[in-house]
């Protein structure tokens, strides 16, 4: 009788397996959070290059319309766009009959790293035709942008550099 009531008692943890099976859990998961993380920032990363890429071949693609004679010419104006907003909302061609519009993006990327309530190109730094890359400022049309995120990219390279 003695055998069959060991047999039938309740099997439950004990306190030390408890405690081992939290430790190896806390362990796995001190691991997986920074490789969360470093996932998280490489694909912000790749949605930044993406974003740069495309607005900065919007700009080419505006410029070479513009040397094209596309664009109207003023004195002065150095063929790149006047804003961001420009590439999006389109420019008349001239050499089309009834002036048809050439639009060079169909929405303006956001910086993945900018304040997302605020608009696309707020987020943005622009650079004018006339200013440095050394010091990049704003002016009377838009030759280049840069990232405004401070910090570092996982290459090492500063987001403003990009």
């Amino acid at each position: 009788m003695q055998g069959e009531r060991a047999s039938r008692r309740p099997h439950a943890f004990t306190l030390v397996e408890l405690m081992v099976t939290v430790a190896v859990v806390g362990l796995l998961a001190s691991v997986a959070l920074p490789v969360a993380q470093v996932s998280m920032q490489r694909a912000k990363e790749h949605e930044l290059r993406t974003a740069l890429r495309d607005i900065r071949g919007a700009l080419d693609a505006y410029k070479l319309a513009f040397d094209e004679g596309r664009i109207r010419a003023r004195a002065g104006d150095s063929g790149f766009p006047p804003s961001l907003e420009a590439l999006v909302e389109g420019v008349e061609d001239q050499r089309s009959p009834g002036h048809v519009k050439i639009y060079f993006l169909r929405r303006l990327p956001r910086d993945p790293f900018a304040d997302a309530s605020l608009p696309a190109a707020t987020g943005w730094g622009k650079r004018s035709y006339h200013s440095t890359p050394e010091a990049p400022r704003e002016g009377a049309d838009v030759f280049d942008i840069y990232s405004l995120a401070p910090g570092m990219g996982l290459n090492g390279v500063a987001y403003r550099q990009w």
